[in-house]
């Protein structure tokens, strides 16, 4: 089955957008997500259902089909692996990497991807914390929760952001924080939601919008 650049992208928008959500997005919902107009997200759907990559319900809805999900999943996969590879091949840092990644998820051959997933030593997860789906489409999801839900007194480690804009990113750069570092709970501010925590390095506060965007796996969760 052969589907285009533009078709891959609408595919993961709605495994993204119906992973959150409910499992059918509306037409108003992808196009604000798209940034397009509705129309266009109508003739796409339709396109979409004809290659049978989506269930469709004119004024309801869209929801991925199994052939669907699979082929979101795919491009997911090459996509996070190829954000692996920037950063620890070509050392880009994580804030960079995701745009890049954006044009070299639709590259189709198979054998550069297993070649790549090889390289790579069969990476679990993306620079930003994300699980990257196994080739036959499985993607597993880690335990996490976000910092400002961990209670005071509990050790964690940082296994991923929930806002992966470069402006955040490079934030948590500046300050010192990474995934896989160990972060402890000393204790919560109840007028703001700040936090005071310990890392690695240094002891430090934090504001309630970095614990808001912060995962955290902790052991007994496992």
């Amino acid at each position: 089955l052969k589907v285009t650049q533009s078709e891959e992208n609408y595919i993961k928008a709605i495994y993204h957008l119906t992973s959150v959500e409910e499992a059918t997005v509306a037409t108003n919902t992808l196009a604000a997500y798209m940034d397009t107009k509705p129309s266009s997200v109508t003739d796409m759907l339709k396109k979409l259902a004809e290659k049978k990559l989506i269930d469709y319900v004119k004024y309801k809805g869209a929801k991925l089909s199994a052939l669907g999900k699979t082929t979101a999943l795919t491009v997911i996969r090459k996509h996070r692996l190829w954000e692996v590879f920037l950063v620890k091949k070509l050392n880009f840092s994580w804030d960079e990497v995701h745009e890049v990644a954006e044009q070299l998820e639709h590259i189709k051959s198979e054998k550069l991807i297993d070649g790549l997933d090889k390289l790579l030593d069969y990476p679990k997860s993306d620079p930003h914390g994300d699980p990257i789906p196994s080739k036959n489409g499985v993607l597993k999801e880690t335990k996490k929760r976000l910092l400002e839900d961990v209670p005071i007194g509990v050790q964690g480690t940082c296994v991923g952001v929930k806002d992966s804009s470069s402006t955040f990113l490079k934030f948590l750069d500046k300050i010192k924080i990474g995934l896989g570092d160990t972060i402890v709970v000393i204790d919560k501010e109840q007028f703001d939601g700040s936090m005071h925590i310990k890392t690695n390095l240094k002891s430090m506060r934090v504001s309630n919008q970095i614990a808001a965007n912060l995962y955290i796996e902790i052991e007994d969760d496992l």
